[in-house]
């Protein structure tokens, strides 16, 4: 039973890392331009050699990106607060109680990462003006997909988990 609440604890983990490496780290969008220049844009700058921000992210425009913005901020903040309740619930549930508080946040981050991912997907468009709307996709934006089955599978995980002898 421990070799299953250590494995099930570095995957809560493991999701943990993604979203933050997903939400922080500056490559949702990538464009390759002449010669060896790459210039790499996120949910909030834009940077090749140096980094300005993204085009009229505070205004109304932007409403979108700042709706991807908040959902991405949000399901790192649902999953990290997940899995404090988790480890609350672990030494305070009674035997054969289940973790169903635990699971609703984690349910609850998967639907973000999922909203966020999808909405930069259908928006992608009006966030990049200019030379980057000829970019793609980048290693953020794939890590943002790849914790939405992990959050999912880690909620899911924690509605069937027991707490055994």
């Amino acid at each position: 039973m421990l070799v299953i609440l250590a494995l099930i604890i570095l995957f809560h983990l493991a999701s943990a890392v993604l979203l933050f490496v997903a939400t922080i780290h500056n490559a949702w969008w990538m464009v390759s331009t002449s010669g060896d220049n790459v210039i790499y844009s996120d949910l909030w700058y834009t940077c090749n050699e140096t980094c300005y921000s993204v085009a009229k992210s505070h205004t109304s425009d932007a409403a979108y990106l700042q709706a991807v913005q908040a959902a991405m901020i949000l399901a790192t903040i649902l999953c990290c607060v997940g899995f404090f309740v988790f480890i609350l619930q672990l030494f305070r549930l009674k035997q054969g109680e289940r973790f169903v508080f635990t699971a609703i946040i984690q349910l609850l981050a998967s639907l973000c990462v999922m909203v966020a991912a999808s909405v930069y997907t259908a928006q992608k468009d009006t966030f990049h003006v200019g030379n980057l709307k000829t970019g793609s996709y980048s290693s953020s934006y794939i890590l943002a997909w790849v914790s939405f089955p992990m959050t999912l599978v880690s909620g899911l995980m924690y509605l069937v988990l027991r707490k055994r002898k």
